[in-house]
């Protein structure tokens, strides 16, 4: 359930300190800001509380109104995308500059677009500074705003004009959205998938690894269902990285991992699991949540009557803990397999957020502990009282013991599997927790 808030698009050159006003607005740094033009290529979202009003505000990469090159085009495209979504349009220039022809050019297409603009100046330190406004007055505009987004100058009197200009929020209820985070090393095709998934290119692609820096989170819906993609970086090796920016880039992929719901780790099939694949994987495993492997760019595979099967075993083997994800074979290139990896993402979920009864759970448990009872540990026998689910998301038993000690981790894992075989939970980590409980039978 939740509101739908109005829209904020930030745009400007590169380079003119758009995500640090975006983080400035929203409170907290989730833009990489680093002073090299470029960095923001793809739509950033954040939200933004300000009085009585609450609205999205969105980052976007440097507007560069006059280039042909391919991925300043491909900037354009979804700076226009943002301003198709946006109610308010915020036009940040650089008071350091003074008004450049960008800026102008600029200017002119948003007059176009018919939707509020807010015209700030950014970089203005202080009162003694506000002469930096002067050149900017040849663009025929009435009133700009000076801030200093680094330091917070006149932000506040910047949001009380936006708060004005935004509609009123719509009250919609919605149901609770799947958060899919789509994870893999670089240029495995996560963009590539998720533009796929969409049905048109949301996001940058591009053959260079680490193109995709910041984490941005896109909702959409197939029909009833609801899900919000969280895009993450590419996690590299942490020796390979040298730039403070692809730091960040970890450090926000994580963060992704953190926030989902279910997270589709994509592999390459032209390179064996890594190292960090394997650290991946286990950093999905260790925060508990579902997960759908996906082995991309299959179209481009040769194969055999074995070829599916030999990789399926190359990657069990080398991702034992995640023994649980179900395992999918897809091309994002040719959208080979994409809905049914929907469906797959729809059920592992489904078994992430599955609870059995507690009367259900402890008839088949003593079952299972009859059939292969803990072992003694130095004459003392260990007993089993009963087991209740605490939680899920991911689903979490607690097992009251005698001695929770005597509990080896062999056992742990043949009543995990044993829960498995008999209620499913596919796709999803188990947790188990033994706890003591005194009775007076114990010896």
């Amino acid at each position: 359930m939740g509101v739908m808030s109005p829209i904020v698009a930030i745009v400007g050159r590169p380079n003119v300190g758009k995500s640090t006003l975006f983080n400035r607005l929203i409170g907290l740094q989730k833009a990489i800001v680093v002073d090299e033009p470029g960095v923001t290529r793809d739509r950033n979202y954040g939200e933004v509380r300000w009085d009585e009003g609450t609205f999205t505000v969105i980052d976007t990469g440097g507007f560069e109104p006059v280039s042909q090159e391919r991925l300043p085009l491909q900037i354009r495209e979804q700076i226009q995308f943002a301003i198709d979504e946006a109610d308010v349009i915020l036009f940040v220039m650089d008071g350091k500059d003074g008004l450049t022809p960008s800026d102008g050019e600029i200017s002119r297409r948003l007059r176009r677009q018919e939707k509020p603009v807010v015209y700030c100046v950014n970089k203005v330190d202080g009162p003694r500074h506000e002469d930096k406004v002067l050149d900017f007055h040849g663009l025929g505009v009435d009133r700009f705003f000076t801030v200093s987004a680094a330091h917070g100058y006149g932000v506040g009197e910047l949001l009380d004009e936006m708060v004005t200009m935004l509609p009123r929020a719509e009250a919609r209820l919605e149901e609770e959205r799947i958060r899919i985070a789509v994870v893999g090393r670089p240029n495995v095709g996560k963009s590539s998938w998720i533009n796929r998934v969409l049905g048109r290119d949301r996001l940058l692609v591009s053959e260079q690894p680490g193109t995709t820096r910041d984490a941005i989170d896109t909702n959409f819906s197939i029909g009833s269902r609801k899900y919000q993609l969280i895009d993450t970086a590419g996690i590299r090796r942490k020796k390979k990285i040298s730039r403070r920016l692809e730091k960040f880039s970890v450090v926000e992929a994580l963060k992704s991992i953190d926030r989902c719901d279910v997270a589709v780790f994509l592999l390459d099939p032209f390179e064996k699991v890594t190292e960090q694949d394997a650290r991946i994987g286990g950093f999905i495993h260790e925060k508990g949540r579902a997960c759908v492997i996906a082995v991309n760019k299959w179209d481009l595979v040769e194969k055999d009557n074995r070829t599916t099967q030999r990789y399926t075993k190359e990657i069990r083997d080398a991702l034992k803990y995640l023994s649980y994800a179900p395992m999918i074979f897809i091309s994002a290139l040719t959208g080979q397999r994409i809905r049914k990896t929907l469906d797959l993402i729809d059920a592992v979920v489904l078994e992430h957020r599955r609870r059995v009864s507690t009367g259900r759970l402890n008839a088949f448990l003593h079952g299972a502990i009859a059939k292969v009872p803990p072992h003694a540990v130095r004459g003392k026998r260990c007993r089993v009282y009963f087991a209740t689910q605490a939680s899920m998301r991911p689903p979490t038993f607690v097992v009251f013991v005698n001695d929770p000690a005597m509990i080896h981790f062999s056992y742990e894992r043949y009543l995990i599997n044993q829960i498995r075989d008999e209620f499913g939970f596919e796709g999803t980590p188990i947790r188990m927790i033994f706890r003591r409980r005194q009775s007076t039978r114990d010896s």
